[in-house]
């Protein structure tokens, strides 16, 4: 493969990093215009179906349920078919349910169209994240850049949706995004007809083409190491999707409760949250190239803990305070996210890292899941109060589990053929 088709093929992968987190999150934007409890005004916008956003927001919850558990199958498919298959159904298939939750006429019927979506979405992360880090040693950049993208679209889903509720009504939030990822898939099938051409004539030749090396796992660990490392990677990140999951998706409701003076538009909350999470997500870049050079226990530690002293405190605060906590914990959040892929990148052999990637994400998105109806609950009974402490704490376990980590044994180090 040549620099151009490497550079080309990673360009497609982190757009559909981008695709997959900003269709999977129009809806938690949605959800907060057309609730009957919102408190911004979106001039043309009224509640529909009469429903609370506690409400709304658990339609939602087989969308994440989906998005996780299909993840499995999406990457046992990927290793015994084809990753970059996989990836073009995904851009087609989620960008087609997108648009087909947008004809929605009641809630079943949306609850329906956020399934397909979530089922569609759930490719990506165990496919793409193991073409990222194939025939790569130091993939903690490579993991954090193609993670920008995906925060992007995290930051960009709730300014994108409210701009597009404003002018065109709810239904275009799924449309237009949609539309995209469908046209950005037809471009990465004609790239692999095109940009592949040549691999396919020396196949065809029956000459095998120049393979890439392949990644072999720059460390060596005995079995109860091994065990030990998976164990930690599997609770840190189940907690760290949690959190994950909390800040995205609740940000705009944060922001609209807590911003008092700063945001009293819809568009202001999609700004703002836009601001928040676009320069938090930069965060990954820093911690990529930390765990890189540095031990991953140190830095995976310092994370945990300021993000639960920042979830502490941000139990009471409001207005100018709370948008600079806010900066300040989503750049750990965000942080935090690259590094259990690092790991698995690591430790895990090329013929089954898509499984591994896929163990790792049924497992992620399933709590993010059971996230919904949990943040339903708390705002419902209590407030985000109640969330940040449930956050704090959290972080403080991952930061303790990640003690457990065996140190210097996680550097980088030369791999054998490499």
């Amino acid at each position: 493969m040549t620099q151009t088709q490497r550079r080309v093929d990673f360009l497609f992968l982190n757009l559909g990093h981008f695709f997959a987190h900003f269709l999977i999150l129009v809806y938690a934007t949605v959800a907060m215009a057309i609730a009957i409890d919102r408190q911004v005004d979106i001039p043309g916008i009224v509640a529909e179906w009469n429903m609370s956003y506690a409400d709304l927001v658990l339609i939602s919850t087989g969308g994440f349920v989906a998005f996780g558990l299909f993840s499995l199958p999406a990457g046992w498919l990927a290793d015994r078919w084809s990753r970059p298959g996989m990836i073009a159904v995904f851009f087609l298939g989620m960008g087609g349910a997108s648009i087909a939750t947008s004809l929605a006429q009641s809630p079943w019927q949306l609850a329906a169209g956020i399934l397909m979506v979530g089922t569609l979405g759930a490719i990506y992360h165990p496919v793409g994240l193991a073409m990222v880090v194939q025939g790569r040693r130091r993939t903690g950049v490579p993991l954090a850049v193609n993670g920008v993208f995906g925060n992007l679209g995290v930051a960009a889903a709730p300014l994108c949706t409210l701009l597009l509720i404003g002018d065109f009504g709810w239904r275009a939030a799924f449309i237009v995004p949609g539309a995209a990822a469908m046209l950005t898939g037809i471009a990465y099938v004609v790239w692999l007809r095109i940009g592949h051409a040549h691999d396919r004539r020396e196949l065809q030749a029956g000459r095998a083409v120049r393979a890439e090396p392949a990644h072999v796992p720059a460390l060596s660990l005995d079995r109860a190491m091994l065990i030990k490392v998976f164990a930690i990677i599997f609770f840190t990140a189940a907690i760290g999707s949690f959190i994950f999951q909390s800040t995205t998706f609740a940000l705009p409701k944060i922001f609209d409760e807590r911003l008092a003076g700063l945001a009293t538009s819809g568009r202001a909350v999609g700004w703002w949250t836009f601001a928040v999470l676009a320069s938090a997500s930069l965060a990954q870049l820093v911690v990529g190239w930390l765990v890189d050079n540095h031990s991953v226990r140190v830095v995976f530690a310092t994370i945990a803990g300021v993000q639960a002293l920042l979830f502490f405190a941000m139990l009471n605060l409001t207005g100018g305070a709370a948008l600079i906590v806010a900066v300040a914990f989503m750049l750990v959040v965000f942080g935090q996210v690259p590094i259990n892929d690092v790991l698995i990148g690591r430790i895990a052999r090329s013929e089954w890292r898509s499984r591994a990637y896929a163990l790792r994400y049924v497992l992620s998105f399933a709590v993010m899941a059971a996230t919904i109806p949990t943040l339903s609950r708390l705002h419902a009974n209590w407030g985000f109060h109640s969330l940040f402490l449930v956050m704090a704490v959290g972080a403080s376990f991952i930061f303790l589990a990640v003690l457990q980590l065996p140190g210097t044994r996680l550097r980088v180090a030369p791999a054998a053929g490499e």
